[in-house]
């Protein structure tokens, strides 16, 4: 490494203020707003160490609607990596980095409970909104995935229960998993009005859930991800509960940026791109990867592009 080099990585690594964000963009992807509020810093101040860590090519950002959020970019240049790896140790048992941890989890916390306080106002009333998400359509290519009857399958965030019920009917067996007990309430009511046995339901969050490891044949979240702090790590989980040879199915939205859907319908991502969801399943170690990605329609408002997404779990 040249002294060059050298003075390069010292002058952006020796700002205090830097090494807190870095260290909390190695832990969470966060948006301006989110990190003046964890750090207490004007969004000018927020901004400018930003810039400089980008410039560094420390940072991978992605536009969300009129929001950017950023991550630690890895892997790293090569240039940094050692004294970012020393850095972090140290920030570990940093007084000032604990609290950091602290107000982290408590932005990551309320993006939850506005989803799940979303939800618990609606219901069953769910079913009326939903139809904005052209959801039939959704539905029948992620089945398509599904094939032969008799797979144990988890439908993760069900919601009032629409798909697990038509997977019961194809003959699967149905673990149904949702964050919001009135959701669950409701999807229990329509299994039992159209005699549905053979569906178990779960109260649970999708970053973790309460299934073993290969206990499932597949996982689906079909139009769930725009809702959860956390997707990536959901993909992980479901990812997890399958076993070898198994497959995790998403059905989301692309990026957009129609913000009258985080308005209305509560969404906490608008999209995302067929590379980050691409990562997604590859940093789950899943394999045989398909991506079909559908463009935006028009009805009665305008939607979004949608994608689906499936990945099989390695062997070994």
């Amino acid at each position: 490494m040249s002294r060059e080099d050298l003075r390069r990585v010292f002058k952006t690594l020796s700002d205090p203020t830097r090494l807190r964000i870095l260290a909390l963009l190695a832990r969470e992807e966060l948006a301006v707003q989110d990190l003046m509020e964890i750090l207490g810093m004007a969004q000018s101040r927020v901004s400018r160490h930003l810039a400089i860590l980008r410039e560094a090519g420390l940072l991978r950002d992605r536009r969300d609607g009129t929001f950017v959020h950023y991550r630690l970019g890895e892997p790293l240049p090569p240039l940094y990596r050692e004294a970012w790896a020393l850095a972090r140790r140290d920030l570990e048992r940093d007084p000032l980095c604990e609290r950091d941890r602290a107000a982290l989890e408590a932005v990551v916390t309320a993006r939850t409970h506005r989803a799940r306080d979303f939800f618990e106002s609606l219901g069953p009333e769910w079913d009326t909104l939903r139809k904005v998400f052209d959801d039939d359509v959704h539905r029948a290519r992620a089945l398509a995935n599904l094939l032969p009857e008799g797979l144990r399958v988890a439908d993760v965030g069900t919601g009032t229960g629409i798909l697990a019920a038509e997977l019961a009917r194809l003959g699967c067996r149905v673990v149904a998993v949702d964050a919001s007990p009135r959701m669950l309430e409701a999807a229990r009511a329509r299994l039992t009005a159209e005699g549905l046995s053979g569906v178990a339901l779960l109260e649970a969050d999708a970053g973790s859930l309460p299934l073993a490891t290969g206990s499932l044949d597949a996982a689906v979240a079909h139009m769930v991800l725009h809702y959860l702090p956390r997707p990536e790590a959901a993909v992980r989980e479901m990812a997890r509960a399958v076993r070898p040879g198994g497959r995790v199915v998403l059905v989301d939205f692309l990026a957009h940026d129609l913000d009258w859907m985080r308005e209305e319908l509560g969404v906490v991502w608008l999209g995302f791109e067929e590379g980050d969801v691409r990562g997604w399943l590859e940093g789950a170690e899943l394999g045989d990867l398909r991506v079909e990605c559908t463009p935006p329609r028009a009805r009665q408002r305008e939607l979004p592009g949608t994608f689906i997404a499936s990945g099989r779990r390695r062997s070994g």
